[in-house]
């Protein structure tokens, strides 16, 4: 059996008075895609600043990490202390240096990580192989960019990190649809790399198709769980996210 990379336990999380997870378990085994559902405001993209130490988290959760064959507690931990342990976020909106050029956004994803220059090299190629336009353009600004090739940057950037596990915010989102197939694409392509995937997607179609497990979160609470084929065949859940048909 895989080894769990993620463990989340009773994890409450909190935006002032406001309860925003109410007690979330979660777990993501090693070389998995795990996906998360749910309508806007299900609180999907909490969990995930809460893994980075990004919001207050109540007594009692618990979110640990596997680092080394080492079960690593990250409540209490900075977001700075956290990425380095090898997350990587492609975060909601793409979060690109628009002023910087496409190699100097890559190059942000190696500030973290202490290690060899060759491996550096050796990760932009991979980059650069899996995203043939980003190397035609690397010294273009990355503003200049379409929506789509900054979606391909912020996953590129990503990759740099060289992570265990990456998380993705809605990378699907604003993308035409042959941009969408593409990026869908990647995400399989990346777990063949070796890295674990937890995505968060309003396309939840096309993000059990790729998914292993999904869990569906509605109101701060995880409601449904299963395999991906599992969930697509839940008629409830076509209802409520995929729409009437499949």
């Amino acid at each position: 059996m895989a080894d769990t990379i993620l463990k989340v336990e009773n994890l409450v999380s909190t935006y002032g008075p406001i309860t925003a997870l109410k007690g979330i378990n979660l777990e993501v085994k090693e070389g998995e895609i795990v996906s998360l559902l749910g309508s806007n405001g299900a609180g999907k993209s909490t969990l995930m600043k809460s893994i980075l130490g990004m919001v207050t988290i109540g007594e009692g959760s618990s979110i640990q990490y596997n680092h080394d064959g080492q079960m690593v507690e990250l409540i209490g931990k900075k977001s700075h202390q956290i990425i380095p342990l090898g997350i990587a976020i492609v975060p909601e909106g793409r979060g690109v240096f628009i002023n910087k050029s496409v190699e100097e956004n890559l190059e942000v994803g190696t500030f973290f990580r202490k290690r060899p220059a060759a491996r550096d090299k050796e990760l932009l190629d991979t980059v650069y192989q899996t995203f043939p336009r980003l190397k035609e353009r690397r010294k273009q600004l990355a503003g200049t960019l379409s929506g789509g090739e900054q979606q391909m940057l912020a996953l590129g950037r990503a990759m740099m990190a060289d992570p265990r596990l990456m998380m993705l915010d809605e990378p699907s989102m604003g993308l035409a649809p042959l941009m969408v197939a593409e990026v869908f694409n990647v995400i399989k392509n990346v777990r063949e790399m070796g890295i674990t995937v937890l995505l968060v997607e309003q396309n939840a179609k096309q993000a059990l198709k790729i998914a292993d497990r999904g869990y569906v979160l509605t109101t701060g609470e995880v409601t449904q769980t299963g395999t991906g084929k599992e969930l697509l065949a839940d008629e409830s859940l076509v209802a409520a996210y995929l729409g009437a048909k499949k």
